[in-house]
């Protein structure tokens, strides 16, 4: 159990050290990854930024992650998006591909995107179940940094298997047998809003 974000993030500064010295760029994907995102940048001494995706939710019950869409409007969906009709997920996936072009118009004013190229790229979320979120954001990025790493406090079995072959390496913290939600993992896990990540990047420029 994690106290919070930020507990989490220390502890994944503790296994990414070694980057310290490095410049490491460090992305979040908000929301709820940019306060761990933030912490880990001041930790390593890196820069903040972060890597647009968003979970895909199945038609009537958007909690339930069927994949994801990242910033290009490419969508990743898991098996289980077979379960309902091509027009639904569709309908489902354009829903989330205005909210990433929304968040960006919300973010690019307080800094353009930093580009990863060349970079030691650290992609940051507070944690996965299926894996799909965090895969959108490596297949955004994959060809462009020296380096990508995925760090994640908790996950699935399932989804860090998915992962590996997408990052040069994953760092996840709990890998828990009985994975239900994130959520289940942190003793604090209130919502972030969008206000609160545009603050985060206004720090980190400062």
């Amino acid at each position: 159990m994690f106290r919070d974000r930020r507990d989490a993030a220390e502890r994944l500064a503790d296994r990414l050290m070694h980057l310290k010295g490095e410049n490491p760029l460090v992305l979040a994907i908000p929301r709820g990854g940019a306060p761990m995102a933030w912490h880990l940048a001041t930790a390593l001494e890196g820069e903040l930024d972060v890597v647009l995706v968003h979970k895909i939710g199945a038609p009537g019950s958007p909690e339930f992650a069927i994949g994801a869409v990242n910033e290009a409007g490419d969508a990743y969906l898991d098996p289980a998006a077979s379960r309902f009709s091509d027009a639904a997920v569709e309908r489902e996936a354009e829903r989330q591909r205005r909210v990433l072009r929304e968040r960006r118009e919300h973010y690019t004013p307080v800094r353009p995107p930093i580009p990863p190229d060349g970079r030691v790229v650290v992609v940051v979320d507070d944690g996965s179940a299926t894996g799909a979120t965090m895969e959108a954001a490596l297949r955004t990025l994959q060809g462009r940094p020296a380096r990508l790493i995925a760090a994640l406090a908790v996950a699935s079995e399932e989804a860090v298997a998915r992962l590996e072959p997408l990052a040069d390496e994953v760092v996840c913290l709990e890998i828990p047998p009985n994975f239900m939600a994130v959520g289940q993992f942190f003793a604090d896990f209130g919502q972030v809003s969008d206000e609160e990540v545009i603050a985060l990047l206004e720090q980190s420029t400062n």
